[in-house]
Order: structure tokens, then C-alpha cells, then sequence
């Protein structure tokens, strides 16, 4: 296990502020958070680039705060990915090995295992600058597995590419993780990434982490109002929480909303924008359902961003398909229907 305990960092204008991380052995565990906020710092730091102003580093119970780099077993994949530009692909991820003096049969089988897993075999004779971005991406990433390291650091790995190679690189990023089962750190601002890639998620803003948990808690159960507005729910409300009749509610304006949440008094609420169901006619239902009056329509591909007004605003994510089999259009009365399992409470 690694583990952060209060490390604190500062580096001009900019501090890392008492970040306290326990990441599993072989989990993959991504911090995301705005550009600026201190995600590479961190990287940084585990990777004894920088030394804590205060804090230590334990990896399985050793400290290795003052250790040196080289002493760390530590891989770090940049977002430019630091090919050597006058090395070819192959003397890139040989490159490390060699300087560890590994035998000749090893080397060459570490270098087969890896571009096998990477399908990059065919680039070996070339150059980092004829490359495209993925296959940067790829060498890279092989230069790092060939050292058989035991904790990998990926600072933004798919922020350059083109979004289908992207999507084919998560997988692949999914498939070598599971293959070579090191314990992998990945930083990203994209919590669709994050959401494809990770068993749990840190949350950081201004250096600071402020929210922790598995990946669908961290989405749908955002604990303040940074945190929902960074994973993309739209419907934040203030509200108060109350019990009746044994059933919760909070109380939006003139709205009760039903939850499961055990919480009373001011609260903030979220509902996913993806958890709302439209309807034509109000049906019978234990779920909350909400008359509105369709303002506005956004089409996103394959997706519809629908916006609705009634004593809140309300927006819902549906499919082109859904929307066009209801027939409905700006100035309609539609229902917004969604589980009390969807409405998310927290305290102001």
C-alpha cells in the first residue's frame, strides 16, 4: 500500500495542502481535479522529484520520503511522454534496462512481453517524431513496463489524443493494468476518463483533496458543491431535509423530493441529469415526479440535453430516440420523473 500522510508542498505561489492518500497494492486509482490544481505535484512527490515541506510517504510501511528517485521502483509516464528524440523506439524502452546493466535474454524478453501487449512491434526502427500521439503514447508506456515497476504514474496519458483513439486507449490502459496488476496512479480533468478507468477516485481542488470514494459514489453522490458541479450534475439545489410520516423529503421551493438520505435540516441536493425519466402524463408512481414546461432542447449526438422549468430548473439527459418517440417541443408540459435513490443530500 502507499499512503500520503499530511503531506504538504509549496512551490512558489502554488501548495500542496495536508494530502492524506491510502492507494491499494494493484489498484488503479486516479485523482482528477481542474488543470492548476496540484495533480502532477502529487505525481511529483510520490516520485521523489520533490521532497514534502511536511508529511511523510510510506510504501508497504517503509517511509521512502527521503529516498532518491532511482531508489523507488517508481514509473512515471509524462503527459509529453519524454521520448528520447534521438533514440529509436525500441532503444527508448531499452533504455532503463541498460542502464541497469540486465542481461542481454532479459532484456529482450521484457521488450517482447511489452510491445506484444502494446501491438508496437512494427515501430521499433522508428523515431519518437514520426509517431503519431497514440504510438508516442504506447512506447512510452513500454519504456516504463519493461522496468517492471511497482507503482506506474500516468500524468494526463490521454489528453493529446483524437477521442477514438482515446476510447481504444482506455481499454488498452484497462487490459495492461489487469495483465501486469501494478498499482497504478492516473491524473486527468476528464471524469469521463476517470469513470471508465478507476476502482476509486480522489477529487482535488486548489491542492487540497476533497472528496474520496469509489467511482460511481464520487459521481452520483458528490459531497459539496465543487464536486457536483466538476462531475457534470446540473440540478444543485438548497433545500431542508426533513422526516414525515417515517419518509424523508427535502423541501425545493414549493417541491417536496423524496430520498433515501439520512439527513436533516439545510441541505444541498443534486439529481443526476442522466436519472431523469420524462414522461407525457403523470403515472402512478412511489417516485418523485415533477410537472415542468420544456424550455429549452440541446442536441449532443446521440444525446439530448432537455432543460424544463417549474419552481426549479430541471435539466434531463435523454437519447434523440426517446425525445422523438414522445413528440414533445419547447413550450410543452412534461413530467420529470426520478427514484428517491437519485436525489442526493448534503450538508451547506
Amino acid at each position: 500500500m502507499l499512503e500520503l500522510r499530511n503531506v504538504s508542498k509549496t512551490l512558489g505561489d502554488f501548495s500542496l495542502k495536508d494530502i492524506s492518500l491510502e492507494i491499494q497494492t494493484n489498484e488503479y486509482f486516479v485523482i482528477l481535479g481542474p488543470t492548476g490544481t496540484g495533480k502532477t505535484v502529487i505525481l511529483e512527490t510520490i516520485a521523489g522529484l520533490y521532497k514534502p515541506d511536511k508529511g511523510k510517504i510510506f510504501y508497504n510501511n517503509t517511509d521512502i520520503t527521503a529516498l532518491y528517485p532511482e531508489q523507488r521502483n517508481i514509473g512515471f509516464v509524462y503527459q509529453d511522454y519524454a521520448l528520447f528524440p534521438h533514440l529509436t523506439v525500441k532503444d527508448n524502452i531499452l533504455f532503463g534496462l541498460k542502464l541497469r546493466k540486465t542481461p542481454e535474454r532479459v532484456m529482450q524478453q521484457k521488450l517482447t512481453d511489452a510491445v506484444d501487449m502494446l501491438s508496437i512491434g512494427h515501430l521499433l526502427a522508428r523515431y519518437p517524431y514520426t509517431l503519431s500521439g497514440g504510438e508516442q503514447q504506447r512506447a512510452a508506456i513500454a519504456r516504463v513496463l519493461v522496468l517492471s515497476p511497482e507503482i506506474m504514474l500516468l500524468d494526463e496519458p490521454l489528453s493529446a489524443l483524437d477521442p477514438r483513439t482515446k476510447q481504444n486507449f482506455q481499454q488498452e490502459l484497462k487490459a495492461i493494468h489487469k495483465q501486469f496488476n501494478t498499482t497504478t496512479i492516473h491524473i486527468t480533468h476528464d471524469f469521463n476518463e476517470a469513470l471508465v478507468l478507476a476502482d476509486r477516485i480522489a477529487i482535488m481542488r486548489n491542492g487540497e483533496i476533497v472528496q474520496v470514494g469509489k467511482a460511481n459514489e464520487v459521481f452520483n453522490k458528490p459531497q459539496d458543491n465543487f464536486v457536483a458541479h466538476f462531475v457534470g450534475i446540473e440540478n444543485i439545489y438548497s433545500g431542508l431535509a426533513e422526516e414525515t410520516n417515517g419518509e424523508k423529503f427535502v423541501r425545493v421551493n414549493d417541491i417536496a423530493l423524496k430520498t433515501k438520505a439520512e439527513i436533516s435540516g439545510e441541505v444541498k441536493v443534486t439529481v443526476r441529469p442522466e436519472e431523469i425519466v420524462l414522461q407525457k402524463s403523470k403515472k402512478e408512481t412511489t417516485h418523485n415526479s415533477i410537472e415542468c414546461c420544456i424550455t429549452e432542447i440541446v442536441h449532443e449526438g446521440t444525446m439530448v440535453r432537455v432543460k424544463m422549468a417549474c419552481s426549479i430548473l430541471i435539466t434531463a439527459l435523454v437519447t434523440n430516440y426517446a425525445l422523438m418517440e414522445m413528440g414533445v417541443s419547447i413550450g410543452d408540459q412534461i413530467y420529470a420523473t426520478f427514484n428517491d435513490s437519485a436525489v442526493n443530500v448534503f450538508k451547506c
